[in-house]
């Protein structure tokens, strides 16, 4: 950015910051343009010129304004951007709004408005105000965002003189524009629609007419290339097209509006009593947070029911109101929702808050997600790419001062350290960034936050004055509320505040409590009921169940209570209907459901239609007091009833097309829910009934073990609904949760005596869903089409459901009778896959792709655990490091990066090349790292540090393949200079140059025992050498270009990409190094020209086109297949089942 600077004689220079952090205050002027030749320009402030156009006039007022405001710099569109340059003109363009916004003050120069003419009655006007309603800078497009972005505007007469600024003329403003106070006085944009935001600019000229779109970029916060000479209409279409992919984002990455979340609680909570949280803004500690620049972190903790969380909902609106400009993210978590009770939610909702306050930030999403769409938000790498992305964040240097809160971090039930370290992390990541959290008092939360520095802990035990006083005025208030309510005479209004007070222990959840029995109890038995309130949260709880267990309702209460205590998230009440049979019969009546819940005490609360538990702390009372009478036959017991009762309701709603979507291919995207939802009663079961039966076999309850023997209610379920069960998981978007159902299914049926049958169907339907969950995830009616179609012949869910495929289809393709090798296709990437490798303890496959990323694989179960961004172009190798706890990524952007290969963090970036990194191997010691280069060198490097100790030269053509001997000794790489070179992995010393192929050499490797060396060639042969003396010899004739090799570690088989090739290994066989042979001997899994997986020289399974590799990687009877289309197939080949045929 290039701001003006005066001297004391008004002489102005141009300076140019490059730094945001060093650009000083500035003020900066708003002004309709003279004609071309009369405004001075950048060339003419370069050259010391311009003074004497009219223009100049204007850069005159700016030096005299900004010296009485005592400000150096200013900035004025006519001479800070070189408008020759397109590059800068676009740049400064995107740009424009942050300048205006981040202006100390905008002066507006209007050239049609005078002071001079007054009318003299008394009391009049100044003129200058009709004046001012038709100024020509209203009708101007570029003058809008002049308007809204800086925090203070002040408008000026053409003799300079001040007229006033936007606060004080905030009413003509709103009615001269249209745009309404809020926003003229700094309210986020983002909070009105688009169309409304369209509407402001629709009165609005420009010169050119692509600037009318161009001139809103800032106002919704988006970026686009400008393209002058496209038309009006064209621009209007990108930018529209970018807010729309700006508002899908945002639409995948919302699991919750966490501002939903804050009026929900305060609502179930009887409202905010501001009385009750005041004292917070006066506490050292608080105070010392908020003023302190290095107190970046505050801790509230305390008991249960001390009002942490309303206390931080006083602190939101404190923070809210006293500056509109902040951003301000929190996050509510709540153990008994499944979907606010984990760490990636609240990770969530942060960027969610941030992204919709400050729109420019999407930014630092639509990175990841352009490439991964809604999956970003919800694969297994969600968590890491979360991370990355809001401390990209955090760290924008156009970040507005940010809070972040986060409320109840007890409540996290999954990955609570991951939280934990995120906060430390955080804390200390931008001075502009402050955060509160808040816990009970555990140790393990207290132990990590220990570590945080910059930090400020407040106490609730330790305020227990402050406490005690917020209390009482929120007793006060509730024995008011209720004396209205219950219209209370004086006696007993004052008998329930003395009880109130005597015995609420400062504890806000136990007044509430006791308030919310109150309010069903009739007035006149209040005094007598008064005494049966306990005065402790648990011995409350304690009589709140004695008063279920004694009341003729207990055996209902008892299964409801139950229910709810072991579901895995909370449940609606059409849903307590399916899971509680004596409430089968009710789930047309929501007013009766609601009564019958309230029979259980205060224990439970409903929402909106969904049953949670008042508070977390009556769960935990329940599981740890309550379990005998709850569960008098174990929690198991309670477990095998919602599974059967799932199965049943499963049973009795799912069928083919349950949503009358009709068309085979509708896709998901567009599917919405109907009114009555056939699934409404059956959508939890469908997602967790395979949980419950998990979790009744690993608890002592009741044996029920014939639910899973043949011909039992899984089988039954599975051979009658197991299709509509498919299609029921896809319209609940839940796809991936049945691949995993069905993994847990299977494993729980494997070894059960007579469920052989049953386990071959499992089997059998868990390949379906693998095979076919993308096309099912996408059109669910697809589970009736390609599904079907595309199975084996013999696959036993094909043979089942044969009555469902479809007739219309008069050719369908040929299948094989069996599933075939390949168990899955794992997409996801979405340009050529270049590399394959699997760990060497088999558990991770990792694929390296032309869209620049890495990705890494379960072998498993085929689930993509990581994307691994950063390079900034194709990624060409991959390799694990020996103990499979890291990985190396080679690009053809010079760099090579080392991955944590669990968390997928990036720890190293290795720079050096000057051309493309073709390949890279970690020595087996785990100390060094060798990668080869198209700039004919070989580069070693520290494993851990990330230094470079050798630059191996002699090569003369780019480097293909490098590989470390098995006691990292010696390092071997293969050229396109038809040689291998053997070098002493410490000194770099070249011990051997191997000649004798007659084509490029695209990998090398060594034996287990050191003494040989094989080279593959695109002259199509494998020579193995005397690794001591450079003998050649062998030379195997393959017939087809090898691009990977390896020694078996056992066998001495060499491994390719293709599949093992044995070889003739007698100690003292040689062969002269012209002398070739076909290798004897192939076994194992391997592809042999990229059409056929074979075994044994035989050919197995014909791949078809869009299956044929561009690479391949085989682990025993595992083989990765990375094909152009951006897929990763992972197949296998079941050897003894193959040789039993043969």
């Amino acid at each position: 950015m290039r701001l003006l600077r005066y001297s004391n004689s008004e002489e102005l220079t141009i300076t140019n910051f490059v730094d945001n952090n060093a650009i000083p205050p500035y003020a900066i002027l708003s002004h309709r343009w003279l004609d071309d030749t009369e405004e001075p320009t950048f060339e003419d402030l370069t050259k010391g010129a311009g003074q004497e156009k009219l223009g100049y006039k204007k850069l005159r007022f700016c030096i005299e304004q900004a010296r009485q405001n005592g400000l150096q710099y200013f900035w004025v569109d006519t001479c800070c951007i070189d408008k020759a340059d397109s590059s800068e003109l676009s740049q400064a363009i995107n740009s424009m709004f942050r300048w205006y916004r981040d202006a100390t003050r905008c002066y507006v120069y209007l050239s049609d408005v005078s002071t001079r003419k007054r009318k003299r009655n008394v009391g009049s006007i100044d003129t200058w105000e009709s004046e001012f309603r038709k100024s020509t800078w209203f009708t101007r497009g570029w003058t809008l965002q002049e308007l809204l972005a800086p925090a203070l505007v002040e408008f000026f007469s053409q003799e300079g003189k001040r007229l006033g600024d936007k606060s004080s003329l905030k009413q003509q403003l709103h009615e001269i524009t249209g745009v309404p106070t809020s926003a003229l006085q700094g309210s986020h944009l983002s909070q009105f629609s688009v169309n409304e935001r369209f509407s402001w600019i629709e009165r609005r000229e420009t010169k050119v007419g692509e600037d009318k779109a161009y001139s809103l970029l800032g106002i919704f916060d988006v970026r686009i290339t400008l393209r002058y000479g496209e038309g009006m209409a064209s621009a209007f279409k990108r930018l529209e097209e970018e807010i729309d992919k700006l508002g899908k984002c945002v639409q995948d990455l919302r699991l919750t509006d966490p501002r939903h979340d804050k009026k929900r609680i305060e609502e179930t909570k009887g409202g905010l009593l501001k009385d009750s949280y005041n004292w917070i803004f006066k506490h050292s500690d608080f105070q010392q947070w908020r003023n302190d620049h290095e107190s970046r972190l505050l801790w509230i903790k305390g008991d249960p029911g001390k009002g942490k969380t309303m206390l931080l909902c006083g602190i939101i609106d404190e923070l809210k109101k006293s500056d509109i400009t902040t951003n301000l993210a929190y996050f509510f978590l709540q153990a008994t929702d499944s979907r606010i009770n984990n760490a990636t939610a609240v990770l969530r909702g942060l960027i969610y808050l941030l992204v919709d306050q400050q729109p420019s930030l999407i930014s630092h999403i639509r990175k990841e997600y352009d490439h991964a769409g809604k999956s970003l938000f919800e694969d297994a790498n969600t968590w890491t790419a979360l991370v990355e992305i809001i401390t990209n964040i955090l760290r924008d240097p156009n970040l507005h001062n940010t809070y972040l809160i986060i409320d109840a971090l007890d409540e996290c039930v999954t990955d609570l350290q991951k939280l934990l370290d995120f906060l430390i992390h955080t804390s200390s990541v931008s001075t502009r960034v402050k955060l509160i959290v808040s816990s009970r008092n555990w140790p393990n939360i207290k132990e990590r936050l220990e570590t945080a520095g910059h930090k400020v802990e407040l106490c609730l035990e330790l305020n227990a004055d402050s406490v005690s006083t917020a209390v009482s005025i929120y007793i006060k208030h509730k024995t008011q509320q209720l004396a209205e309510l219950k219209k209370y005479d004086e006696r007993t209004r004052a008998a329930v505040l003395q009880h109130l007070t005597s015995n609420g222990n400062d504890t806000f959840l136990w007044v509430a409590l006791v308030c919310q029995n109150l309010a069903k109890i009739p007035r006149w038995k209040a005094l007598a009921k008064l005494d049966a309130f306990p005065p402790s949260l648990d011995s409350l709880y304690e009589r709140m169940m004695e008063q279920i267990s004694s009341s003729e309702d207990a055996d209902l209460c008892k299964q409801i209570l139950a229910s709810t205590a072991v579901v895995y998230r909370p449940i609606t009440l059409e849903e307590l209907t399916s899971l509680v049979e004596v409430l089968e019969d009710t789930s047309n009546d929501p007013e009766s459901l609601r009564d019958i819940v309230g029979l259980c005490g205060s224990l439970l609360t409903i929402r909106e239609g969904i049953i949670y538990f008042v508070h977390q702390s009556a769960k935990d009372y329940l599981l740890a007091n309550a379990v005998h009478y709850l569960f008098p036959s174990g929690i198991g017991e309670a477990h095998h009833v919602i599974f059967s009762r799932s199965l049943q309701v499963m049973s009795g709603t799912l069928r083919r097309d349950m949503y009358d979507l009709y068309a085979p291919g509708f896709p998901i995207e567009r599917v919405k829910t109907p009114d009555p939802d056939p699934l409404v009663t059956s959508r939890y079961s469908c997602v967790y009934w395979v949980d419950h039966i998990c979790d009744w076999s690993s608890n002592p309850c009741p044996d029920h073990g014939a639910d899973l023997q043949d011909g039992g209610a899984v089988d039954e379920f599975l051979r009658k609904k197991y299709l509509y069960w498919l299609e029921a998981l896809s319209l609940c978007r839940n796809m991936a949760g049945g691949i995993v159902s069905m993994g847990k299914l299977e494993a729980l049926i494997q070894g059960r005596g007579g469920a052989s049958s049953l386990f071959d169907l499992v089997h059998d339907m868990r390949r379906f869903i693998m095979y076919h969950k993308w096309s099912i995830e996408t059109s669910p009616l697809q589970a009736y089409m390609s599904a079907l179609l595309f199975s084996p012949a013999r696959s036993l869910t094909r043979v089942l459901f044969k009555d469902e495929e479809p007739k219309t289809i008069a050719i369908k393709p040929v299948m094989s009778d069996e599933w075939s090798a390949c168990l899955q296709t794992l997409e996801g990437h979405s340009g050529w896959v270049m590399s394959v490798a699997f760990s060497p303890d088999s558990v991770r496959l990792a694929s390296a792709s032309d869209d620049n990323t890495v990705k890494i694989w379960d072998a498993g179960s085929g689930e993509c655990l990581q994307t691994l961004a950063g390079h900034s172009d194709l990624v060409r190798s991959v390799a694990f490091s020996p103990d499979s706890v890291r990985l190396a990524s080679a690009s053809y952007d010079s760099t090579v990066k080392i991955w944590h290969a669990g968390s997928g963090e990036c720890l190293q970036t290795l720079a050096g090349h000057s051309d493309e990194v073709t390949s890279v191997a970690f020595s087996p010691d785990l100390v060094r790292l060798a990668s080869a280069s198209d700039d004919t060198t070989v580069k070693i490097w520290h494993a851990g540090s990330g230094e470079c100790l050798q630059t191996l030269e002699g090569h003369s053509g780019p480097v293909m393949s490098v590989a470390f001997s098995p006691d990292s000794v010696r390092l071997a790489s293969a050229s396109f200079d038809n040689t291998v070179k053997i070098r002493d992995a410490s000194s770099g010393e070249c011990l051997q140059t191997l000649e004798g192929h007659s084509g490029w050499v695209m990998s090398v490797a060594f034996s287990p025992d050191l003494g040989r060396l094989a080279s593959a060639s695109c002259d199509k042969t494998v020579k193995i050498w005397d690794a001591s003396s450079g003998e050649c010899l062998q030379t195997l004739c393959i017939g087809i270009v090898l691009f990977n090799i390896s020694f078996d570690s056992e066998s001495m088989d060499l491994h390719t990409n293709i599949g093992t090739i044995a070889f003739n290994r007698a100690p003292h066989v040689k062969l002269s190094a012209t002398d070739s042979q076909s290798p004897p001997c192939q076994r194992g899994a391997l592809i042999s020209d990229g059409a056929w997986i074979t075994y044994d020289l035989e050919n197995l399974v014909w791949l078809p086109s869009e299956y044929r590799p561009s690479c391949s990687a085989v682990s025993g009877k595992t083989i990765g297949i990375g094909v152009g289309s951006g897929r990763v197939l992972i197949c296998n080949v079941e050897v003894d089942k193959l040789e039993g045929v043969q």
